[in-house]
């Protein structure tokens, strides 16, 4: 048979239009793509258990002899093939479900491999529609590590053929994609042994090294990828330059530790220099990056320019106002807010002020990317909780001006291996230090029998003149999940444990005036607990505030979990975390175990991608994470680094014509492996 691999797959024997359409809801076309159609997952059936050995639930391989004639039975349209299988140990009955033909395919006295799953219906165990090889059949199915694709529609016993009749015709045709000397140098096997060995392992060893070339040339494709796209960011030349650098004038409220001073540096350095600045700031809460945007968005005042600063809710927002505003406003320079619940007169006198440069330090929500807010010269964007937002969304802001200087601020702790992937077109400035004077906040993980404990605990601190954070994972009643709601809840501590106390409630359906009114009365101390939904997840800053109760703690994620803590321990005085959980969930145990032993948030923040992957720690895809076909950025994290260190090597080599050859490089091997980078 005459293929190859830029073929469309119907060039492949007994491949017909029906299974070609099935393919397509995969997104495989060409046969190209089917040998790239890598498996999601793997059985061992290279061990065979005797049939009194078998447990429910598990899969298995038996080899045994068809005790006797299979036989049809089934009822409303539906069909059930019955085969009795014996071997020394014992019998089992293999069930298949609407294959009427397997009745004809096995026969009485043949000696077959069974593999599947066994299952428990009533007091018997029965193998359920396993896969069937005669002992002297295809040996692509049976005693083997066998390969599972995601499901299209037709059986993984076709599948496998269809790739295997792919390898033995065109595995002469497949181009090696990665440069002679990384392969050598980091002991990468070829990309034809991967395939081969990816789709039918010939053993376990060869299995991993397929495994791990695959996943490094991934890496090392989209490393390629950022490292040009770093490049094009590079060569931007803006007329911006902001070289006032001295900022003694300002009456910071404490000394800057050396990580902000490190960070500040590295700013100044950025926004000196002919390319636009492309920095994000990362810091663990409570470390102080909000000072450094601030010491920033002066130094590009003083030169001239407008700075503005975006966030993700208006809470925040409004919270930014009031702290940029104490401190620029005395020595001389214009603040403006600008969001959306503002009256539309309001709103408008904002807008000329930003039009007319009046306005100089511009802190807004999503309003400052809207059309009619335009700015006269817009020399620095500031993004809060980079994350919040699309990638779009960021774009967006700095297209307001000509090029300004770009600072991104993060206090969701991303582990290094994510940060290089999701952050990649910009540099990373990490802040690891607290402000002096913090003191670390101590956490307890307690079941809800400890409750009256805690709320006793609550006043005691109420009256020595503190406040308090209750969260709740719910604002409504919910028949599905045991979990507490806002409402109910701050009821419930009005007319019972917290009798007396100025208990007031928080959540994200309320309006955007009623929210600030409640969060400025809990600012002030006028509210002694604040009932909350995450809604104040994050930035908000209430140093008298040293309580914070979690309910249902198994029900957030780890990170989510740390920034709720970070809300408390931001003044001086001694600080706690509770987590109520009642669950005897393993992951459950795992997170708040991990909370209570750790007050560091990129330690805390590697768990939580490992207990639930990237998708789940952003809540969204639509943050730029790569669809990654088979590497994983935490369990390969030693491939992620080797592969980084073989871009940063072979980058290096080349010449001036670097360009041109990533960019051809990264065309070809996307083209090879089917994918767009």
């Amino acid at each position: 048979m005459t293929m190859l691999l830029t073929d469309n797959i119907t060039v492949i024997k007994n491949l017909g239009p029906a299974r070609a359409k099935a393919f397509s809801g995969v997104g495989v076309f060409t046969v190209l793509q089917l040998l790239n159609f890598l498996p999601r997952d793997y059985e061992d059936r290279s061990l065979v258990t005797p049939i009194s050995e078998l447990e429910a639930d598990l899969r298995f391989t038996v080899k045994a002899k068809v005790a006797l004639a299979p036989k049809n039975s089934g009822y409303y349209g539906s069909s059930v093939t019955n085969v009795l299988l014996e071997d020394e140990t014992g019998r089992i009955e293999a069930v298949y479900f609407n294959q009427p033909y397997m009745k004809n395919t096995i026969k009485k006295g043949e000696i077959y491999y069974f593999s599947g799953k066994v299952i428990q219906r009533l007091a018997k165990l029965q193998l359920s529609s396993p896969d069937v090889t005669k002992l002297s059949g295809n040996p692509l199915n049976a005693l083997r590590i066998i390969p599972i694709y995601t499901s299209c529609g037709m059986p993984q016993k076709l599948i496998r053929g269809y790739i295997k009749a792919v390898i033995d015709n065109c595995g002469a045709q497949i181009v090696e994609t990665l440069p002679g000397k990384i392969a050598d140098k980091f002991d990468i096997v070829s990309r034809a042994c991967a395939l081969s060995n990816i789709h039918f392992p010939t053993s376990k060893e060869l299995f991993l090294k397929a495994r791990e070339r695959l996943v490094f040339e991934e890496f090392f494709v989209f490393q390629m990828a950022l490292h040009a796209l770093k490049g094009f960011v590079k060569k931007q030349i803006t007329d911006i330059k902001i070289l006032y650098s001295d900022y003694s004038k300002l009456n910071l409220p404490f000394k800057l530790t050396l990580a902000q001073e490190k960070a500040l540096g590295q700013i100044i350095s950025d926004m000196s220099g002919s390319n636009p600045m492309y920095r994000l700031i990362q810091g663990d809460v409570g470390s102080g990056k909000t000072i450094v945007a601030q010491i920033a968005s002066y130094l590009a005042i003083k030169s001239g320019y407008q700075a503005a600063i975006m966030a993700p809710t208006e809470v925040l927002a409004n919270q930014h106002f009031k702290s940029f505003k104490s401190l620029f406003e005395p020595i001389g320079i214009a603040t403006c807010l600008i969001t959306g619940s503002m009256a539309a007169a309001e709103k408008k006198a904002a807008a000329s002020d930003i039009t007319s440069g009046k306005a100089e330090m511009i802190i807004g929500t999503h309003t400052l990317i809207q059309e009619n807010t335009l700015f006269s010269n817009l020399g620095l964007v500031i993004t809060d909780e980079q994350h919040r937002f699309g990638v779009n969304q960021r774009a967006k802001l700095s297209e307001k001006g000509k090029l300004p200087h770009v600072l991104v601020m993060s206090a969701t702790p991303i582990p290094r291996s994510l940060a290089l992937v999701l952050y990649g077109d910009m540099d990373i400035s990490v802040i690891d230090e607290l402000p002096p004077g913090r003191q670390e906040i101590s956490t307890f993980a307690v079941t809800t029998a400890y409750r009256k404990r805690v709320y006793d605990f609550i006043s005691t601190h109420i009256e020595e003149g503190r406040q308090a954070y209750i969260i709740c994972p719910s604002i409504e009643e919910s028949g599905k999940l045991d979990i507490e709601n806002v409402l109910d809840y701050a009821a419930m501590l009005k007319n019972e444990f917290l009798k007396g106390r100025n208990v007031a409630v928080l959540h994200g359906k309320m309006k955007p005036l009623e929210k600030q009114q409640v969060m400025e009365k809990f600012i002030s101390g006028e509210i002694s607990v604040l009932v909350s939904t995450t809604v104040i997840e994050v930035g908000v800053n209430v140093p008298n505030a040293t309580v914070m109760v979690v309910e249902n703690a198994e029900r957030f994620g780890l990170s989510q979990l740390h920034q709720l803590r970070g809300r408390v321990g931001r003044g001086s005085d001694k600080s706690y975390c509770i987590l109520f959980s009642d669950s005897k969930g393993q992951i459950a145990k795992e997170r708040l175990s991990a909370m209570q032993g750790s007050s560091d948030g990129f330690r805390i923040a590697e768990l939580d991608l490992s207990l639930r992957g990237p998708g789940d720690f952003f809540g969204t895809r639509q943050h730029g994470l790569p669809e990654l076909k088979i590497g994983d950025i935490i369990r390969d994290a030693e491939i992620l680094a080797k592969a980084t260190q073989a871009v940063r090597e072979y980058v290096e080599e080349i010449s001036a014509d670097s360009e041109i050859i990533l960019d051809e490089f990264i065309d070809s091997v996307a083209k090879e492996v089917g994918k767009g980078f």
